[in-house]
């Protein structure tokens, strides 16, 4: 069964893509969770959970940032909190969060989610037999490589299907540090990127939150012509990543997803389909915001 998820930026927006056709809602707080779209407290992530047991959905956490001790001391009531509140499972990827989810006997289930780290089936097994219920792949593998770890994996395994590609992380808070070297108002911080001479038209989004900072692939990744092979191949989980296309534009992207999984569920997945659902994502995409496959189709031999 193919299982849809996607980010959302406030409570209103997650029921919007509830009803639009998502399955999992994504969503967290900054302080333990990274490049999201907005930071939700548990009030607001309580109120997603009661919307979506009305509709039949579920709802993740984002609780995979990397964690240093302050953070660690401060997560053991949040990971209560979301227990209590009934979330259906974390995103983890520090083992000093899934420790101290075994020893303060917090049930929440977790998905192991590493980042770039994720690039093995044998590594998913390794937390897989620690508890994990499943895992998101790096946004680097081939389709190759996918195919792959999903064969051997003993857990289900996410790949995101549409949506940027973080490239770069540091730690250290690099924009704010360069705009207060050169006493850049607030209005500066905005549409900030890098680019390269040689490829003057390329633009690397950045974005900084209390984790540090992130630049983003130049393309977001769009999967849509491909997910009859993903189903294929059984990798049925589907993630939307709406950090750069907000509001109802993001609802109506998931709309095109949900029709997808469905005419696939459905065995009515054409080219001529293909062709129209492509059509609406052009739209609705932002137009700063070129579409591109990612590593997807790459060979892995060639990529360096």
């Amino acid at each position: 069964m193919i299982e849809l998820i996607a980010t959302a930026e406030s409570a209103e927006q997650a029921m919007a893509l509830m009803d639009a056709g998502v399955d999992t809602i994504f969503a967290g707080n900054r302080v333990f969770g990274l490049r999201l779209p907005a930071s939700l407290d548990t009030d607001e992530i309580a109120e997603i959970v009661r919307a979506a047991r009305e509709r039949g959905a579920k709802v993740t956490v984002a609780v995979n940032a990397i964690m240093h001790n302050d953070r660690i001391e401060m997560l053991a009531d949040y990971l209560h909190a979301l227990d209590g509140i009934g979330v259906d499972a974390v995103a983890v990827g520090d083992p000093g969060v899934i420790r101290l989810l075994k020893v303060r006997g917090i049930g929440l289930p977790f998905i192991y989610d590493a980042h770039t780290l994720v690039t093995s089936a044998g590594q998913i097994n390794f937390w897989a037999k620690r508890g994990a219920v499943g895992a998101v792949l790096a946004r680097e593998l081939t389709f190759a490589e996918i195919k792959a770890i999903r064969a051997a994996a003993i857990v289900p395994v996410e790949v995101q299907v549409y949506g940027p590609a973080c490239i770069h992380h540091s730690k250290r808070p690099l924009v704010d540090n360069y705009l207060r070297h050169i006493r850049a108002d607030d209005a500066a911080r905005s549409g900030l990127f890098i680019s390269r001479l040689e490829e003057a038209d390329k633009r690397y989004p950045i974005f900084e939150d209390e984790h540090g900072t992130h630049i983003f692939a130049a393309e977001d990744i769009n999967l849509l012509p491909h997910l009859g092979e993903l189903a294929e191949a059984g990798v049925t989980r589907w993630k939307l990543d709406g950090l750069f296309a907000r509001g109802e534009r993001f609802v109506e992207i998931a709309r095109l997803f949900a029709e997808a999984k469905k005419a696939i569920g459905e065995g009515r997945w054409t080219e001529e389909l293909v062709g129209r659902l492509e059509d609406g994502l052009s739209r609705l995409q932002p137009a700063e915001r070129p579409l591109g496959a990612g590593f997807f189709l790459k060979n892995a031999a060639d990529i360096r």
